[in-house]
């Protein structure tokens, strides 16, 4: 009995732990239903690529999901549409704009040299292209009615871009030989954000060979993506005889922090192999989401309820235990996806209805072998006992095929197919401990009360010569 109290005092524990955490902690929810961005990429070929073949696709593809994973997006889904194209979702993310700036640009890093002689018309050159892109802003501004003009300017803004990398050459080190990339604050202003680069050892000598040949020379080191000049720092003359040395290096170019993060993310996430144009941008609404919330949650109430009622009919006492064991189970079930982060999709939530009738099934099991060993004439302590222990092994090897399958959901499958194995799988494991150590404690803690020790509470029918002494224990 005393081992029956601390198992009641744990379980007593876990329930008011997971009311806390279900009311303190939101729950994360999927783009079908709170809603985020979708994106159609088109795959394009290159001079160097003249097809795309499905090898192509899916280095597309691999690049597009390093840089989602860069974002922090969880359960999004990147899936191919046809030959060439890649469908992209993205739920929570609410600004299009920024998923299309990370996903759709190239991200080519490329670090040159300037060209001896240019120094003035790098100076003339910069201001031209400032003078341009506010321009660009201020067509921006002024919204509809203005295409042409922000067409001209940005044709305009782009011959600026080719005449300065013009006045580079090429020094051989680029984005392939990046190891790594993140945001950091620049250290003289809060409000300015820096990337971060580390080198592998090939691109760690041609960076010290670049700024050596420049230090103290007054040219610069030009920063390109996707030829487009994003930095061009200087060498100081100390570095003259050896260069910078250690892999790293830092791109300063009075980035906000969300454009900091966002090339971090493009560079990280490699260059793709080919030109990908963005065909479609889209935000998804969440109203769509709340009906689907709404509809699941009423059909989840509904099945359960029926299931609950027929467990009272049918098994009577331990039907009405075995349904308090289910309130237990979902209250668990559901904190630990929010403990554990699970972003909740439809799928997910048909694979937690799943696994409740999974725990009934559980129950079935324990109860049926209960009243064939009542009805063997066995005292109602020894025929609780003897139920749990022949049903474990039914219970454990259905459980652990279950689980078994979800494991091979979640690791051949994507998107919202891992969201269904994993509800489906953490539901089945809890599913495991609710029915053998709740149900268990609580038929146990039932039949302690002389009350609730009559027979035909826990098995009607029962033949009077096989009547055993209900209060009878070993």
């Amino acid at each position: 009995m005393q081992r029956q109290r601390s198992l009641l005092a744990l379980i007593i524990v876990l329930v008011i732990a997971s009311i806390v955490t279900i009311a303190k902690v939101p729950v994360r929810l999927g783009l079908d239903l709170q809603g985020g961005s979708q994106l159609t990429l088109q795959v394009k070929p290159s001079e160097n690529v003249k097809e795309i073949t499905p090898r192509v696709m899916e280095a597309v593809q691999r690049v597009v999901e390093g840089r989602i994973n860069g974002l922090g997006v969880s359960e999004s889904v990147v899936q191919t549409v046809g030959e060439d194209q890649l469908l992209v979702q993205l739920p929570g993310v609410s600004d299009p704009e920024q998923a299309e700036r990370v996903l759709g640009g190239t991200a080519q890093l490329d670090f040159r040299k300037q060209k001896p002689g240019t120094e003035a018309q790098l100076g003339v050159e910069f201001q031209v292209r400032q003078e341009l892109q506010a321009k660009q802003a201020e067509l921006q501004k002024q919204g509809a009615g203005n295409e042409a003009a922000l067409a001209e300017n940005q044709a305009a803004i782009k011959r600026s871009n080719a005449a300065i990398a013009e006045l580079f050459e090429r020094s051989g080190l680029t984005g392939e030989n990046l190891q790594d990339a993140s945001a950091e604050p620049a250290a003289a202003s809060g409000n300015n954000w820096n990337v971060s680069l580390k080198f592998d050892s090939k691109g760690a000598t041609l960076f010290a060979d670049l700024t050596k040949s420049l230090a103290g020379t007054g040219r610069s080191i030009g920063i390109l993506l996707d030829d487009r000049l994003i930095s061009a720092p200087t060498v100081g003359v100390q570095f003259a005889q050896t260069g910078i040395t250690g892999g790293g290096a830092v791109i300063e170019g009075r980035f906000s922090a969300e454009e900091a993060n966002d090339l971090a993310v493009q560079l990280r996430g490699g260059a793709l192999p080919v030109p990908v144009e963005i065909v479609e941008n889209r935000t998804v609404g969440a109203t769509l989401g709340r009906d689907s919330i709404q509809r699941s949650i009423y059909a989840g109430l509904g099945g359960l309820f029926l299931v609950l009622i027929f467990m009272v009919v049918y098994y009577r006492l331990p039907g009405a235990i075995a349904d308090l064991a289910l309130v237990i189970y979902s209250l668990l079930t559901f904190a630990s996806f929010t403990l554990l982060n699970v972003t909740l999709t439809l799928p997910g939530i048909a694979g937690f209805i799943l696994s409740i009738g999974m725990a009934v099934d559980a129950n079935v099991l324990i109860f049926e072998r209960t009243r064939e060993e009542l009805r063997a004439g066995k005292t109602l302590y020894r025929s609780v006992e003897s139920g749990f222990y022949r049903a474990f092994s039914s219970i454990l090897d259905s459980n652990v095929t279950t689980v078994i399958a979800c494991g091979a959901l979640f690791w051949l499958g994507a998107g919202l197919v891992r969201g269904f194995a994993l509800t489906l799988a953490l539901g089945v494991m809890i599913s495991m401990f609710t029915a053998v150590t709740c149900s268990r404690t609580l038929m146990l803690l039932a039949i302690s009360f002389p009350a609730l020790r009559k027979t035909e509470l826990y098995c009607p029918k029962v033949p009077a010569s096989n009547q055993p002494q209900a209060g009878v224990t070993p």
